[in-house]
């Protein structure tokens, strides 16, 4: 079964909308019959009907389905809206205003419409805690089974792309994507990322000319939309601020990582209280303990989470990264242990939701 199913007897509609397809990377089915569409109806992972053929598709009562899109010339009007409401269309799209926006849409008609990312987000404790370290061997662990993406929303920490070896690989950044507007295509936008194999880096552009500057809250909502349509698991690398704690609020889960010695726990402590008072749910939270200290029992009744994971500091770290192999050296070190018990914990939860 092709992956697009176009509905239309209009031949200006349907050369500009094979025009978009194939832009898209798709070879999409043509009919203009309402009964062959509507054996098709259910095949096909996306549906465009064309405004010329909407009324009588409407009449036919085709079974209400996702993936239905509406597609005209010129404004739509109160006549259109109604006939896409009555066959479960997700949009209406005005052309030709409307033909990169389709064109976005279409990017991602290759991927599973009803999947969405696993978002995970990973916050420091304390400063120098090893928040993005973990971050990245989470990635690396999660692409061993799936697309996976880091995305560094920490301007001013170490970044993504260094630690995981990728900052010489080109690709886009986050200044690339810092004027977003619209819809973006998960498939473009895992293929402009910088990555190895199944694992992707989201980071800040290198070099003296390295820009610390956060984007829009926008942009930074549409591109990890997309990043969830196009990947099993989103990791989050999130900053000690404001920004941070907005953004875990929309995370699937989150890790704190704490060191258990006193001045780390009491850092810890006062970062899940704030969360706390900001209204973020403590309840999808846990902590990674890394290091030497108090024992990981007295670090959760301390902090009030429950640990995940304890980890003992993880020998030839640095080196592993200074090579560019990321911090996962091996499935049977210390970081690649803690990162398996934060994603088994992720996997129970996916089930259980």
């Amino acid at each position: 079964m092709t992956a697009l199913l176009v509905i239309t007897a209009d031949d200006l509609l349907l050369d500009e909308l094979l025009r978009l397809a194939a832009a898209a990377g798709l070879t999409p089915e043509v009919t203009s019959d309402l009964s062959g569409a509507l054996r098709a109806w259910s095949r096909a992972p996306a549906v465009v009907v064309g405004a010329d053929l909407l009324a009588g598709l409407a009449r036919m009562g085709p079974p209400r389905r996702a993936g239905v899109h509406v597609a005209g010339w010129g404004s739509a009007g109160e006549e259109l809206f109604r006939g896409a409401l009555s066959v479960g269309a997700e949009h209406v799209v005005e052309l030709p205003e409307g033909a990169s926006w389709l064109t976005a849409l279409l990017t991602d008609v290759g991927d599973d419409p009803g999947r969405r990312g696993l978002r995970i987000g990973v916050i420091g404790g304390s400063g120098g805690a090893g928040a993005t370290t973990f971050a990245c061997a989470l990635g690396q662990a999660a692409a061993a089974s799936g697309p996976a993406l880091v995305v560094d929303l920490d301007p001013l920490g170490p970044g993504v792309d260094r630690v995981l070896g990728l900052e010489e690989q080109s690709g886009v950044r986050w200044p690339d994507l810092a004027q977003t507007t619209g819809r973006l295509g998960s498939r473009a936008l895992r293929e402009a990322l910088p990555r190895r194999g199944d694992l992707g880096a989201l980071s800040w552009s290198g070099g003296p000319a390295r820009r610390a500057v956060m984007p829009g809250p926008s942009a930074v909502r549409e591109v990890l939309a997309a990043a969830e349509r196009g990947h099993q698991r989103v990791v989050l690398d999130l900053p000690r601020s404001d920004d941070g704690t907005e953004l875990m609020s929309r995370c699937d889960e989150v890790v704190i990582v704490a060191t258990p010695t006193i001045t780390g726990i009491a850092s810890a402590a006062r970062l899940v209280d704030s969360l706390a008072e900001l209204g973020v749910d403590t309840g999808r939270a846990g902590l990674v303990v890394r290091g030497t200290g108090a024992s990981p029992e007295a670090v959760a009744r301390a902090v009030g989470l429950p640990v995940l994971a304890a980890m003992a500091d993880q020998r030839g770290l640095g080196e592993a990264i200074d090579l560019g192999l990321g911090p996962l050296r091996s499935r049977r070190g210390p970081l690649a242990r803690a990162a398996a018990a934060v994603l088994d914990r992720c996997r129970v939860q996916a089930v259980a939701a």
